[in-house]
């Protein structure tokens, strides 16, 4: 719910003031920085069209191939935080609404665009750094693909072909406390249960 925040003494809201559920690069930001506190990272696998999550969602996989950032207008852009908020919010809606890959993709890619154009990035040029690394990491052989990743994007995608390829080249994925409790509101066990 909105709060009335900064006022003038006139009771008003402050004219530059804007609601918290307003887009906002303020809010993107702490929401992607909420996102980060609550899932661990590893860039220590092979993840085939760069980046994905475990089956209990408590990591976020980045391929160890992948660069951290790019340079762009004489800034360094860091690229992780992007993809983490990608991933995280298609594997929430994957998981806890049991959307289809396609359609959860969707979504994390407007997600993932909103954080990167608060930042003050061309998204053309954000996508085109990724897709250059999409085409060149998904041509990589696999050695060392985290047995926890979570194929349902890939069996979503029919991808029969690279799930095979994974499949024969797992290795034991990282076994992490959760960084946060899963909490869904108006879940919670009442008494007795």
């Amino acid at each position: 719910m909105y709060e009335k925040r900064n006022a003038n003494p006139s009771g008003q809201p402050h004219p530059h003031h804007v609601a918290e559920w307003l887009v906002s690069q303020e809010m993107i930001d702490h929401a992607a920085r909420a996102i980060r506190a609550r899932v661990h990272l590893s860039r220590d696998y092979d993840i085939p069209y760069l980046a994905g999550y475990s089956v209990d969602g408590q990591v976020i996989f980045i391929d160890r191939h992948m660069p951290e950032g790019f340079n762009w207008q004489g800034r360094h852009i860091s690229t992780d935080r992007f993809l983490i908020v990608h991933e995280a919010v298609e594997k929430s809606l994957i998981q806890l609404l049991g959307l289809h890959y396609l359609h959860a993709h969707q979504i994390a890619l407007r997600a993932e665009q909103a954080a990167v154009r608060g930042e003050g990035i061309e998204w053309s040029a954000y996508d085109d750094f990724m897709q250059g690394y999409i085409k060149t990491i998904g041509d990589e052989s696999l050695s060392r693909v985290p047995s926890n990743l979570d194929l349902t994007p890939y069996r979503d995608f029919h991808d029969a072909e690279e799930i095979r390829r994974m499949l024969a080249n797992t290795v034991p994925g990282p076994q992490l406390e959760p960084k946060h409790k899963v909490h869904i509101a108006g879940l919670e066990a009442g008494p007795g249960g």
